[in-house]
């Protein structure tokens, strides 16, 4: 099953219209998204907490790191950055944290609210290696964009 971002950007407003709460929206996004595409093995958000921390918010998949700080990681780069990270090969980005063994590519978006502060960043791991493209990227940065800088 692949995804049709189309139809998923759709589903995603439907459920999320008038709600405005992040962690609601983050739970709802997490598990419309994770349950679109065979290729996303662990699909979540870390969220902002401190400066330059983040922590883990609502996921689909096995255990996620609980903190990651800005200086470490995909995550932290999106974070740090507040660039899209798409990783082909986990093993050869460095300083890469590896919450799963099973994890082979990865893409990070950072998410931003309505005032452009980067609120969390949405991670999505692969099983496989170079399992995601620019379109992805894309796609999934218009829906985040369109749900959190309401």
């Amino acid at each position: 099953m692949t995804v049709d971002y189309v139809t998923l950007a759709k589903t995603i407003a439907a459920l999320t219209e008038g709600e405005s709460d992040q962690v609601s929206l983050m739970a709802t996004v997490t598990c419309e998204v994770h349950h679109s595409d065979d290729r996303f093995d662990w699909t979540g958000f870390y969220r902002v907490t401190e400066p330059d921390l983040l922590k883990i918010g609502p996921y689909q998949g096995g255990h996620g790191c609980l903190q990651i700080p800005f200086s470490r990681g995909v995550c932290g780069a999106a974070a740090r950055t507040g660039q899209v990270q798409l990783v082909a090969d986990v093993d050869a980005f460095p300083g890469h944290i590896a919450c799963a063994s099973s994890t082979r590519s990865e893409l990070v978006l950072p998410v931003y609210d309505g005032a452009g502060e980067v609120i969390g960043v949405f991670d999505i791991d692969s099983n496989l290696p170079d399992a995601f493209s620019q379109q992805d990227a894309d796609a999934l940065s218009a829906i985040l964009s369109e749900i959190f800088s309401r």
